[in-house]
């Protein structure tokens, strides 16, 4: 008897707590565990969007740049500083999609779509930026911590990315 009041008990937390985590997208699995990707994902946008109207994230940025046959051509436009400012916006619009995108399935897709471009520009450094793999350790698969293990986490940024992109898109019938 008591095993069961305990499962009503967890099924009427987790049917408050999807009350406060609702979001746009459609889907047929946890709501919640969306809401998190999201809110995550516009936790970073916010934070590296910031950190580029700095000069250290600038100039820390500018090797990965110009290295980029995608991207090397801001640097060359706008500086490095003026650069990291396009970049800067361009991530920080991200977040405010994402956020508009918990009450917005539109503004939602365009969220996750803005940030699985961002992510697959981002890896594409794995192949353009010297310093990815690590020659003591004898050069590819084996990656750098400064560069490669830096840039492999976007990896995983692109999975929630393509995922909240894909909820968003999804019809399913109603």
């Amino acid at each position: 008897m008591a095993r069961h009041v305990g499962h009503t008990s967890t099924k009427g937390i987790k049917m408050r707590a999807s009350a406060y985590l609702d979001i746009a997208e459609r889907t047929f699995g946890s709501r919640g565990s969306l809401a998190f990707l999201r809110w995550a994902l516009a936790i970073v946008f916010l934070w590296f969007g910031g950190m580029k109207f700095t000069s250290y994230e600038a100039h820390g940025n500018a090797p990965l740049i110009d290295h980029s046959p995608i991207m090397s051509w801001l640097n060359v436009l706008f500086g490095v500083q003026g650069a990291s400012y396009v970049i800067g916006s361009i991530e920080l619009s991200t977040a405010v999609m994402l956020i508009l995108g918990a009450f917005n399935a539109a503004a939602s897709a365009l969220g996750a779509a803005m940030s699985s471009v961002t992510f697959v520009i981002t890896l594409s450094f794995f192949l353009t930026t010297p310093g990815v793999a690590e020659p003591t350790a004898g050069g590819f698969p084996a990656i750098s911590a400064p560069i490669g293990q830096f840039l492999l986490k976007d990896l995983v940024l692109l999975a929630a990315s393509v995922n909240l992109l894909l909820a968003s898109i999804r019809v399913h019938p109603k």
